[in-house]
């Protein structure tokens, strides 16, 4: 299945996006995709019912973020060699953990709000792991085990924030609008092996990203069982697994986004997104 939310900022309803590619309205059958949706077996649940009378979404409707507010978003930073390598760093002996805001996530196609003052905004194309089942200290084996599904993701940043106060990674993933995701989540089914997708990003155009998950560092499974070594993984839970060599801080001269960009993304089977970069207006 293909998960989407759809309508209003913060007024989403729960839908899917059918084989060829129409959505549909399943509020009827679940209230919203959330921790709770997984965790009580909504996955079941919506596999197994009867979608016939729900009705279609229109295709010019807006697409919200695959799920309601998780209870935490964590990343890997510089999970590619090239991308590493590209910023300057030393490729990490084990995965480099970092929390992004949940206050970030939007639609896939909303705008990115360049922060007030920001000169360094960066993107990064990243696959999305949705949790779908507690996880606590899990093996590598199992660790497949615990997803519901896979999603598009940009992973923005604020280079400045991120690299010049002193290594706070935080205060440059964590701004509003820099977590777009989606179109959909693709339950765990769909994507036959998550460590060989295709994935790429382009700046007005101009191709910055092309990129597959084949080079990952630590792939999907080792990172679920690593952080899961750590912290419990709960359902709903997103995990962020990093992107490959082309961002803008990469570039000589560095390349940062301007009010105006568009910036279009993709992953095999996941779908596409664009944002628009806007200037922040306090």
């Amino acid at each position: 299945m293909k998960l989407i939310r759809f309508g209003a900022f913060g007024a989403e309803k729960p839908g899917l996006q059918l084989e060829d590619g129409s959505r549909i309205d399943v509020s009827s059958i679940v209230e919203d995709y959330t921790p709770e949706f997984f965790a009580e077996g909504g996955l079941e649940k919506l596999a197994a019912a009867d979608l016939s009378s729900c009705p279609a979404v229109a295709a010019d409707v807006r697409l919200g973020a695959i799920l309601k507010r998780p209870g935490k978003m964590v990343c890997i930073g510089l999970n590619f060699k090239d991308h590493a390598e590209e910023g300057g760093m030393a490729v990490p002996a084990e995965p480099v953990v970092f929390y992004k805001a949940t206050s970030a996530i939007v639609g896939p196609n909303d705008d990115i709000v360049i922060p007030k003052g920001s000169e360094k905004t960066d993107w990064e194309v990243e696959l999305a792991v949705v949790i779908g089942k507690r996880a606590s200290y899990v093996s590598e084996a199992d660790a497949l085990d615990y997803v519901a599904g896979y999603a598009l993701h940009n992973d923005y940043s604020e280079r400045a924030y991120q690299l010049e106060k002193s290594g706070q990674w935080m205060l440059g993933k964590g701004c509003d609008t820099f977590a777009p995701l989606g179109p959909f989540m693709a339950t765990a089914d769909e994507i036959a092996n998550p460590n060989s997708l295709k994935m790429w990003l382009k700046v007005n155009g101009v191709q910055k990203q092309n990129g597959t998950t084949e080079n990952f560092i630590f792939n999907t499974q080792h990172v679920i069982s690593y952080l899961s070594q750590y912290m419990t993984l709960e359902p709903g839970d997103i995990i962020s697994t990093g992107t490959p060599a082309g961002v803008g801080l990469g570039f000589n001269p560095a390349q940062y986004i301007q009010p105006g960009d568009v910036i279009e993304l993709g992953i095999e089977g996941l779908g596409e997104s664009a944002q628009t970069a806007k200037a922040y207006q306090g």
